[in-house]
């Protein structure tokens, strides 16, 4: 059967890891954070979360450099938990990286509004009183099939126009910071909460946001199989992914509380965007407005190649319909799981950003299970595979499992509301999907039979590494 190319190197890992999930909201959204959490529990609180999230990607990391293999979580949960796990984490990272995409569909056209009139005439329908609007959904709709387009000749195409936006995202950033450096002042982000905003609390409550803004890392390991390094640096640019991240989140966000008082950001309606403009820099404004753009498209870019390789594990697996592992020889790409991705991807964003949110908010939820089971499946590789050879570590050991315990609080805070910490879904219409998107993995999962030939199976889901993957257990 044919395989991936092996086509991305060091910066196109790092392309689609870190502008991969980089997104728009948060750049216009960051006066609402900083009104309900302050500057403070903003900032600090992302960085927690880029601290539990390296955690998590040092597990990454290690089993990458071991088996990189595309869908990566999916092949480890399976070699070192078994089948139900291999499946669960490939369910829950499907349920997750979908809702992105679905919600960009309509988000594009959404963020397009904020300086382009008219995207809001022509209502098509109402979703839980949020209105889809013609011009809303045809610049969704073109944008998922450009995107679709650039996957369905192979990833190297996408991989280096992410590369080009992310270089452009990188310059916009370093100019925002540079001129908030020089026209700013200390006192505008000093001190960092307001007297009713209580620290602690507020900190808590940017944690699970700030997770998720930095789950690019994943991308890498699910893209492992088509990259052209060693697997040791691989394992390398999983971890440097968080970092790069978190950096550039955390630069920005300095920087739109530097250059004005942040407290008048908290009031402002486009964060960043009207924080320059309001300092005297509108080119400035308008190119934090270009950062949000450019960081839908690198999501959408980034999160539709990962899924089509999530996908491509659980057919290789026999967890999904065969036919979906299918490669063709002459580009070496999934088609069938691009075209699988495409159809689920529309027929969600159909359904407009008042259906989508529900799930968008469920996807920390699932993106916790997600890196629970990658935590244990590394401290249980060792067990099963005693002969397995690893060429990155993840040093202390011990990291990965606060990074399970991180996932684990992220999972019980997010599911249990706790007094005081606003951080649960909403109720009733989340935690019903939340059930709901579990009940129909249990479903699918119990009418799927195991396969009849389970070497086969074993050795085209781990490819060139099964031979290293059976010795290693004999050993």
């Amino acid at each position: 059967m044919a395989e991936l190319k092996k086509s991305l190197g060091m910066t196109s890992l790092i392309a689609l890891g870190v502008a991969g999930v980089v997104g728009s909201s948060w750049i216009y959204t960051s006066s609402t954070f900083f009104a309900d959490l302050g500057a403070g529990g903003m900032i600090i609180g992302l960085l927690i979360g880029a601290a539990l999230a390296a955690c998590v990607a040092l597990a990454y990391g290690e089993l990458t450099s071991a088996i990189p293999r595309a869908g990566g979580e999916v092949v480890w949960g399976y070699t070192a938990l078994g089948r139900p796990f291999g499946f669960a984490t490939g369910w829950f990272h499907i349920g997750a990286y979908i809702s992105s995409l679905a919600f960009y569909v309509t988000a594009f056209g959404t963020l397009l509004g904020k300086y382009v009139p008219g995207m809001d005439a022509m209502p098509l329908y109402s979703i839980a009183d949020e209105a889809v609007t013609a011009p809303v959904l045809i610049a969704g709709l073109v944008l998922t099939a450009i995107v679709f387009a650039l996957n369905w000749w192979g990833v190297s195409l996408g991989a280096q126009i992410q590369v080009v936006l992310f270089a452009v995202m990188i310059v916009i950033g370093l100019a925002l910071a540079g001129t908030a450096l020089v026209h700013g002042s200390p006192s505008n982000l000093l001190p960092l909460w307001t007297p009713e905003q209580e620290p602690v609390t507020s900190t808590l409550r940017m944690v699970v946001p700030g997770i998720t803004y930095v789950v690019g890392f994943s991308l890498v390991a699910v893209l492992a199989e088509e990259s052209s390094l060693p697997p040791a640096r691989v394992g390398r640019a999983v971890v440097l992914t968080v970092a790069c991240a978190a950096a550039f989140y955390a630069t920005v966000l300095l920087a739109t509380a530097y250059v004005v008082p942040w407290e008048d950001v908290a009031g402002m309606e486009l964060g960043t965007i009207d924080a320059f403009t309001a300092a005297g820099f509108p080119l400035l404004g308008l190119g934090a407005f270009l950062i949000a753009v450019l960081g839908l498209v690198t999501s959408f870019i980034g999160l539709f190649v990962a899924s089509s390789r999530v996908v491509l594990a659980l057919a290789r697996a026999r967890m999904l319909p065969h036919g979906l592992a299918r490669i063709d020889e002459r580009s070496g790409v999934p088609r069938r799981a691009l075209l699988f991705v495409l159809a689920v991807t529309v027929a969600f964003g159909l359904l407009g950003p008042g259906a989508i949110v529900w799930f968008l908010d469920a996807g920390g939820v699932f993106l916790g299970i997600v890196w629970l089971l990658v935590c244990i499946a590394k401290y249980r590789m060792p067990a099963r595979y005693p002969g397995l050879e690893y060429t990155y570590r993840a040093r202390p050991a011990f990291l990965p499992a606060v990074g399970a315990i991180g996932a684990t609080l992220v999972i019980a805070f997010t599911v249990i509301p706790v007094p005081g910490v606003a951080m649960s879904l909403v109720w009733p219409a989340e935690y019903i999907l939340l059930g709901a998107w579990a009940l129909l993995g249990t479903v699918l999962y119990l009418v799927t039979p195991a396969p009849t030939d389970q070497e086969g199976t074993f050795r085209e889901m781990l490819g060139p590494h099964a031979d290293k993957l059976l010795a290693a257990r004999r050993g």
